[in-house]
């Protein structure tokens, strides 16, 4: 249990936090946060901000493991596990509170178990799948379109842009097109799979 696989367990140990000050109602909530027409209850500001940081510790746990060549088999198996369980926590949670349409939190989810079912079919192969550019730019487009949904738009909300509808439809495409290069790019994989 080196250094980045507790960073790793610390972002899973993260996610139902993260869901508890979305989705519970406490009523010693203060008031929200208002500033002319705009309006951020306390609860999305903390999870938010839980967000960005288990979000930030996806690149920490990996560089460290990298960097002090403390890449295990266990760090393999949690890293991209982690990953996919914020992305999902959050876009679940995001669709519970009215805020993001049902079928991009589909397209992102499925897509990412589809490329990690990809990924395992390789290992045992003894390949490794590695992460393509269209899959890094997807990271970060969601990462951004849900950040932009958990401060409600801020600050294109004074401006009249609706940037965080912009940015989670860009999101849904481009993790739409990511998971199919993977495919493409990687076909030959399921031909062996079937011998």
């Amino acid at each position: 249990m080196n250094l980045p696989n507790r960073i790793t367990i610390a972002r899973i140990f993260l996610i139902p936090v993260m869901m508890v000050f979305l989705l519970v109602d406490f009523n010693f909530y203060p008031n929200p946060i208002v500033w002319h027409s705009y309006q951020l209850p306390y609860n999305q500001l903390i999870a938010v901000i839980i967000f960005i940081i288990a979000a930030s510790t996806d690149g920490i746990d990996g560089y460290l493991a990298r960097k002090n060549n403390m890449v295990t088999n266990l760090g393999k198996l949690l890293d991209p596990l982690a990953d996919k369980l914020l992305v999902a926590a959050i876009l679940i949670s995001l669709v519970e509170m009215g805020k993001c349409d049902s079928w991009i939190a589909i397209v992102i989810i499925s897509r990412e178990f589809a490329v990690t079912g990809l990924r395992q079919i390789a290992l045992l192969d003894g390949k490794v799948v590695a992460a393509s550019s269209w899959g890094k730019v997807k990271t970060v487009i969601q990462i951004v379109a849900i950040i932009a949904m958990l401060i409600n738009n801020f600050p294109f909300v004074f401006i009249n842009i609706p940037f965080d509808i912009i940015a989670t439809w860009a999101a849904g495409l481009i993790t739409l097109y990511s998971g199919v290069d993977y495919f493409i790019k990687n076909k030959s994989l399921l031909n062996l799979s079937r011998s």
